[in-house]
């Protein structure tokens, strides 16, 4: 008989996860644990739960799809094992078993969970550090299908009955096992090892150690989680799609709750890191990647993407627009239909327009380009203005060039800039111009064909005898 002997206080916290299952019902080539769910890998939500946790050693179980997922955590301080074949998890845990300590608390949790929160765990962990073996459990309107949490009248932890086998008043019961729990690492070795395939499925189940345990003498304290959505699996892109309004609703409620206006919580969509100073609006349809920055009072116009850019105090973005890589000072305004590409820096009060995309230049206080152009690789000066239908002809077919455009120039519609080429300060150029060479300042540059007009020319007209 084992009884329960606390472990020390400091003693550290090994994370296993389960991530070697198939996933057949996602009907994909990737394994179930890569999907993406909110912008990343399920796992990926598993192992930052376990950092929060403070984990000294993160253990993985891989088995179908396993180069892949190690591929996909090749920088994560991560310990892998494979289960091969796969025979339940019990058997996973077992592969386990040699990367964790005995002397360490195990924390058990599934790659395809991943909405359970650090909090919600630290009663089993409290739990296995006394000992005893920590269970999660939710409360279900309706547990059809679920294992039952079976307690005595002082609310001890008895068994674990499986739907199938329970009988009318266990089958009453709502509070359902999740399959997450958390032990002392000498105890689970012992336990797993002792689990048995006398099953139909002939599988070795984890959920067999809360029998070992009571058999040992050793408390199974299972703590109820606040919400039960933090146990929901994924099986198939359904329950994915369902998770993914649930993580967003939380992205959603945490943005709410700091300040920020969005004009339909249900239409918003953050996959990344989203930092917003005061009075930030973010209108419906909205996508937010990687780590973006809204200065105070900054105002995002419906279905915009922004993706590891910032965009200053006061500055707008208009309908449509897509912003990635890029800086944007304070009071910019872009769009509607806008797109700045990596390596785009605009400073204050730069005015970018409908249908116009910057790539890889800077644009100084107080420019603008509001209407159908394109501005790559270039330097463009402060006050600058750029017109209807400008490009900067960067590429030569085989590397790209830089074109400056100092302070003050005003720059006509329709015009090209071959690079490399400069344009002084002051400088302007006439609208259909073809610039290959510099402009200097503070004169104007034309270039374009001499106007003329043929009189006596008539126009084609449909059924003219043509010449052979």
């Amino acid at each position: 008989m084992v009884q329960n002997l606390p472990i020390d206080a400091a003693a550290p916290l090994h994370v296993v996860v389960l991530a070697a299952g198939r996933g057949t019902r996602m009907r994909s080539a990737r394994p179930k644990v890569l999907q993406p769910l909110a912008g990343r890998a399920l796992l990926a939500h598993v192992l930052d739960t376990a950092a929060q946790l403070d984990a000294q050693r993160r253990i993985v179980v891989v088995g179908h799809g396993a180069e892949q997922v190690r591929d996909a955590f090749s920088d994560a301080a991560v310990h892998f094992c494979l289960q091969q074949p796969q025979l339940g998890t019990g058997h996973a845990v077992q592969q386990a078993a040699a990367a964790f300590d005995d002397d360490a608390v195990v924390l058990v949790l599934y790659g395809d969970v991943p909405l359970v929160r650090a909090a919600t765990l630290q009663p089993l962990l409290d739990a296995a550090r006394s000992g005893a073996l920590g269970l999660l459990s939710v409360e279900l309107a309706d547990p059809g299908g679920y294992g039952r949490i079976v307690r005595d009248a002082a609310g001890q932890v008895q068994r674990i009955v499986e739907h199938k086998d329970a009988d009318r008043a266990e089958l009453a019961i709502r509070e359902v096992n999740t399959g997450i729990l958390a032990a002392p690492g000498a105890l689970l070795r012992r336990w797993v090892a002792a689990l048995r395939d006398d099953n139909a499925q002939h599988e070795f189940y984890l959920t067999d150690v809360v029998a070992l345990a009571r058999a040992d003498g050793v408390a199974v304290h299972a703590s109820v989680a606040a919400h039960a959505d933090e146990a929901l699996g994924v099986n198939d892109r359904s329950q994915l799609a369902a998770l993914e309004r649930i993580v967003q609703r939380r992205h959603a409620d945490a943005l709410l709750a700091a300040g920020v206006t969005l004009a339909d919580p249900a239409r918003f969509d953050l996959r990344g890191e989203l930092r917003c100073g005061q009075d930030v609006f973010i209108d419906v349809g909205c996508v937010f990647e990687g780590v973006v920055e809204l200065g105070d009072g900054v105002v995002v116009g419906p279905h915009s993407v922004l993706r590891d850019c910032s965009v200053g105090a006061g500055g707008r973005i208009d309908a449509f627009s897509h912003i990635d890589g890029a800086r944007c000072g304070a009071q910019a305004r872009i769009g509607p239909f806008a797109r700045l590409r990596p390596g785009s820096e605009l400073a204050d009060d730069v005015h970018i327009g409908n249908f116009t995309e910057v790539k890889n230049s800077s644009v100084g206080r107080g420019s603008k380009a509001n209407h159908l152009s394109y501005v790559g690789d270039a330097t463009v000066g402060e006050r600058v203005n750029i017109g209807a239908g400008t490009i900067t002809c960067n590429y030569d077919g085989a590397n790209k060039h830089r074109t400056v455009i100092e302070d003050d120039v005003f720059i006509g519609s329709d015009t090209q800039l071959v690079a490399p080429v400069r344009v002084g300060a002051g400088a302007t150029l006439g609208a259909g111009t073809t610039l290959t060479r510099d402009a200097p300042a503070q004169q104007l540059t034309v270039s374009r064909a001499r106007q003329q007009s043929l009189a006596g020319w008539k126009r084609p007209r449909k059924g003219d005898q043509q010449g052979d």
